[in-house]
């Protein structure tokens, strides 16, 4: 009979324990990243207005320097982030990118097709839309910034609509956002680039060449691509193109498929099950046996060997990203100081024309584009969809929120435009929020789903 040795547990050992389970479960949420996110945003407003704003902006603005013999980057904490840390964040997304091109919802013409169509629709509206308020005027290199989709938020509030939100609506709602990436990495490198330094692109080239023969050599290994992507990163960095590009350009080299012999694989997995199980020691205790361990650590390997090198770097990195770099990016990018004038910066034409593109223009646009690819028979509606849920799925695409800021701060140094442009990302994004799950619930509703 098996006896629960571990019932002597101390309280600490079961306090971590709920902890460690509470955190695991936190993880499983679709919602999840998007909640941390909103909780950074809103410490960050909260800091930003607060009688200790002054820390959070010289926080914001402290310089740190890197210094290897004459090799000197020097940059304010808030630029090592946005270019530094959302390096890791554009990888992920490239590699998202990959995989979905590869064998995932893009990966065919047919799977592409109305996502591809809804997105480029949801970015030409947008920007359009920005244009017609500011053309001709300072901000108008911000007409990126109504572009952008953040797809942690939009599905996390999408989440929020739980079974009643479709598998198709969960897979359209994603494609679309991907491709939305896509466009604004383009977008990013170049319409947001200056000062090109010729040498430094070259040496960049060539780096990526090397990149690409690595991955045609069939090399597994994540650790070349990891160092060679380091260097690219300061070689993308010194050639005024956004450091960021060096991130999703590593990402596209990462090897997505891997040779795997199935057979084998189930054979030597089955082993190894039956070795944990012989290896019981009959009791419930916190330690298993030295059999078990090395059953344990034969399936880890088996497990390691059959993922591909991209869901291998993506599974590591995307909670990296969730729950650290996009979260601290909100925090040091979304604390604006709002003041008694904040009425009239809402009627700006930069805070309009972020807020209509957004809230307007992305919803209008992945309808109009969408409709339009159907008619056109271009395109093809999923089963289960009708275009009041595009119309719904469109509103949550204009949380733009995380892009949204990047681009930003990438289009504007006038700290009075970047302030308006701000204010209507988050503005927007709230908005889109409600709208979204407003629209959804209404049209899921009437289609009985």
């Amino acid at each position: 009979m098996r006896t629960k040795s571990g019932s002597g547990i101390g309280p600490a050992v079961r306090f971590k324990r709920r902890l460690a389970r509470a955190f695991l479960e936190f993880d499983r949420l679709e919602t999840s990243g998007g909640l941390v996110l909103l909780g950074c945003a809103l410490v960050a407003l909260v800091w930003a207005n607060s009688i200790w704003s002054d820390s959070y902006f010289e926080i914001a603005s402290t310089t740190i320097a890197l210094q290897i013999g004459s090799f000197l980057i020097d940059k304010p904490l808030i630029l090592w982030i946005n270019d530094g840390l959302m390096a890791l964040f554009f990888f992920v997304v490239g590699l998202e990118i990959k995989r979905e091109l590869v064998a995932g919802e893009l990966s065919s013409v047919k799977k592409a097709a109305l996502p591809a169509a809804a997105a480029i629709g949801g970015v030409v509206v947008p920007a359009a839309i920005y244009l017609a308020f500011n053309a001709g005027t300072p901000s108008e290199r911000g007409w990126g910034i109504p572009m952008a989709t953040d797809i942690a938020f939009s599905l996390g509030v999408l989440a929020l609509l739980g079974k009643r939100a479709p598998y198709e609506l969960k897979v359209f709602l994603t494609a679309l956002a991907i491709v939305d990436d896509l466009i604004a990495l383009l977008v990013i490198a170049l319409f947001y680039t200056h000062d090109i330094n010729l040498t430094a692109l070259g040496y960049a080239a060539g780096l990526m060449g090397v990149l690409t023969m690595l991955n045609l050599a069939q090399v597994r290994n994540l650790v070349p691509y990891v160092l060679l992507g380091l260097v690219l990163w300061v070689l993308i960095l010194k050639s005024g193109v956004h450091a960021t590009i060096a991130g999703v350009l590593v990402a596209f080299a990462v090897p997505v498929r891997n040779v795997v012999d199935s057979r084998k694989f189930v054979e030597d997995s089955l082993h190894a099950i039956e070795t944990f199980k012989a290896s019981e020691t009959g009791t419930y205790n916190d330690l298993p046996s030295e059999g078990q361990v090395d059953a344990i650590h034969d399936l880890s390997r088996l497990a390691y060997s059959v993922q591909s090198p991209l869901i291998r770097a993506e599974l590591m990195i995307h909670p990296w990203t969730t729950y650290f770099v996009v979260p601290v990016f909100g925090l040091m990018n979304a604390g604006i100081e709002l003041h008694g004038s904040v009425h009239q910066a809402l009627l700006e034409r930069t805070t309009l024309g972020v807020i209509l593109g957004l809230v307007i223009g992305k919803p209008v646009g992945i309808f109009l584009a969408s409709w339009l690819g159907v008619k056109l028979k271009l395109v093809q509606m999923p089963r289960n969809f009708t275009y009041g849920i595009v119309l719904g799925a469109g509103a949550l695409a204009g949380i733009g929120f995380t892009m949204s800021l990047f681009i930003s701060e990438l289009a504007f140094k006038d700290p009075v435009l970047l302030y308006d442009a701000k204010l209507g990302i988050l503005t927007a994004s709230a908005v889109s929020a409600i709208l979204g799950l407003l629209l959804l619930k209404r049209f899921l509703r009437k289609a009985g789903t």
